[in-house]
């Protein structure tokens, strides 16, 4: 009797700690953007397209909240956000994030600096320019984490 009471339980184990229930239980985020910026908006829909349930804090003040974040000059972009214990800045990709969250990596966030065209929320037309999505750790040294061309 104590066999299959020991197999349930280390089901039941491994199952709550599977990499997609932890990836289920962090699909909050919350972003913070000035409450003029189209861009940002468009990025918000393209994570709520992608799951994730967002919530938005519009401000004209986002600097406090970018130093907070640990972020330099080097890796902003126009918003900044928070899901589970990683700070995403800029137009990250929403599958960059499902990535991070699922091999969960030790650093600070992801960032794609600057605003470049083509990113999700930057979309113009047929025109996409080549950026990467950077890793980077508390001390703001980075990796590539993607690369799209």
């Amino acid at each position: 009797m104590k066999k299959p009471f020991a197999s349930i339980a280390l089901t039941l184990s491994l199952g709550l700690s599977s990499p997609l229930m932890a990836e289920e239980t962090t699909n909050d985020i919350h972003v913070y953007k000035s409450p003029t910026c189209g861009c940002c908006a468009d990025w918000v829909e393209h994570l709520e397209a992608n799951g994730f349930d967002v919530e938005v804090t519009d401000t004209n003040d986002l600097n406090p909240i970018k130093v907070e974040a640990g972020l330099s000059r080097g890796l902003a972009s126009c918003h900044t956000a928070f899901v589970g214990d990683y700070v995403i800045e800029g137009h990250v990709p929403a599958s960059d994030i499902h990535r991070l969250l699922k091999e969960a990596p030790q650093a600070r966030g992801l960032t794609v600096p600057g605003m470049p065209v083509g990113s999700p929320g930057m979309e113009t037309g047929d025109r996409k320019d080549p950026y990467q999505v950077l890793l980077f750790n508390e001390q703001g040294q980075t990796r590539v984490f993607a690369d799209y061309h």
